[in-house]
């Protein structure tokens, strides 16, 4: 693994929804437009029903749907492409 050091603290956070975060967390992170990118996202026909499975699958409230997205697609990514 490059860039490892064990001598650093790395803190990781998770929030479920922008209404967890300090207001100026959400200032400095999402509402600063100098920080933010906005993409605009836009769905062919053909995709949407396959677009809104995983977006259920991923966004919804059930974490076993989830887990198993993740299992299937871990052999697909490469040391390289994660971040850690």
């Amino acid at each position: 693994m490059q860039n490892y050091r064990p001598d650093i603290k790395v803190d990781v956070g998770h929030f479920s929804g922008l209404g967890e975060m300090m207001p100026a967390q959400l200032k400095e992170t999402t509402m600063d437009p100098a920080k933010r990118t906005m993409l605009r996202v836009v769905l062919l026909a053909d995709d949407r029903a396959g677009t809104a499975d995983s977006v259920e699958r991923l966004m919804g409230t059930k974490a076993e749907a989830r887990f198993a997205f993740i299992s299937d697609k871990a052999e697909f990514a490469s040391e390289d492409l994660l971040d850690v």
